[in-house]
């Protein structure tokens, strides 16, 4: 059964690339130039690595954004103890590709780390994330204590004026957000603003004090990742963010890149809503972002290359 449906969940993905999305044009059949200057890429129809590979070359490269000595941390969603053909964390082979980039770029040293909602070692274990990272000479963090994290002050947040982050974070020189794309009950999408909550120990005081503000108020952290990089190659329309099955999953083949998160988390709300009808304002969070200046939901303003592969 579970076979049955993933041929059937990778066809639906596959016919549900191929048109064109609603309301926006992500992916017009026209490319752009490519341009070291561009905003935002989108690249759809290639393997994870591949994605990558042409996004960063749009953005520029990865040392325009990393620096030969820096120390780097890449997070990606490992929340949940899933298989990665199960979209409920980040693609190994794209976190992979990154870290092996930065280090191409002289990153001095590469950590990966995530806040689990499961217990953690299963998390970095069977999401294919731990090994990944490690082979490609990355180290593994910890972050199942209170001990990993560090106090820090958001004076431009409404609600959450101060907060805990993991202290890879706050020491690190530079850092890549890796989320992937996926349905959620509570913030309605896990992009990568909802990714912040990973990076933080207390989680329950975002639920508890107005969480799409939180989420928001978070994103206004001082230092915050030179890039955002959605992982759409998978996508979770149901059921998420731990989802219940492969019948909760499109093989959607898609990737996004961007520094601006506000703008690279509308872009990814807008190709969801090719699956799954999702409104912009429905995700109520990156609304606030934009009010309080740390992006802008306005994509046609940004210069923004669309690629097609194969």
């Amino acid at each position: 059964m579970e076979r049955r449906n993933f041929i059937k969940a990778a066809l639906l993905g596959g016919i549900a690339g191929a048109v064109k999305l609603k309301g926006n044009d992500l992916f017009a059949d026209d490319k752009m130039s490519v341009s070291a200057s561009n905003d935002l890429v989108a690249v759809m129809g290639g393997e994870p690595a591949q994605m990558y590979q042409k996004a960063i070359e749009a953005m520029g490269g990865i040392s325009k954004y990393i620096k030969k000595g820096d120390k780097v941390v890449i997070k990606p969603n490992i929340g949940w103890d899933k298989a990665p053909e199960l979209a409920a964390n980040t693609n190994p082979q794209l976190v992979s590709a990154i870290i092996k980039d930065c280090f191409a770029a002289g990153a001095k040293e590469v950590t990966v780390f995530d806040h689990t909602c499961d217990q953690w070692q299963a998390c970095y274990k069977n999401s294919g994330i731990e090994s990944a990272a490690k082979e490609a000479g990355a180290k593994v963090a910890f972050a199942h204590d209170q001990k990993y994290f560090k106090t820090v002050k958001l004076p431009k947040g409404v609600r959450l004026k101060e907060v805990m982050i993991h202290e890879a974070i706050v020491d690190c020189d530079a850092w890549i957000n890796v989320p992937i794309l996926k349905t959620h009950g509570g913030a309605r999408m896990t992009i990568s603003m909802k990714n912040f909550m990973g990076i933080v120990w207390d989680r329950r005081f975002f639920h508890a004090n107005d969480l799409h503000q939180c989420i928001a108020d978070c994103s206004t952290y001082e230092k915050m990742p030179v890039l955002n990089i959605v992982d759409a190659y998978r996508v979770m329309t149901q059921n998420g963010p731990k989802g219940k099955g492969i019948e909760d999953v499109q093989l959607a083949k898609a990737l996004f890149i961007s520094p601006d998160i506000v703008a690279v988390d509308t872009a990814a709300v807008k190709f969801f809503a090719q699956f799954k009808e999702m409104k912009l304002d429905e995700v109520t969070h990156i609304g606030l972002a934009e009010k309080l200046n740390i992006g802008t939901t306005d994509i046609s303003k940004l210069k923004v290359e669309r690629i097609r592969l194969g």
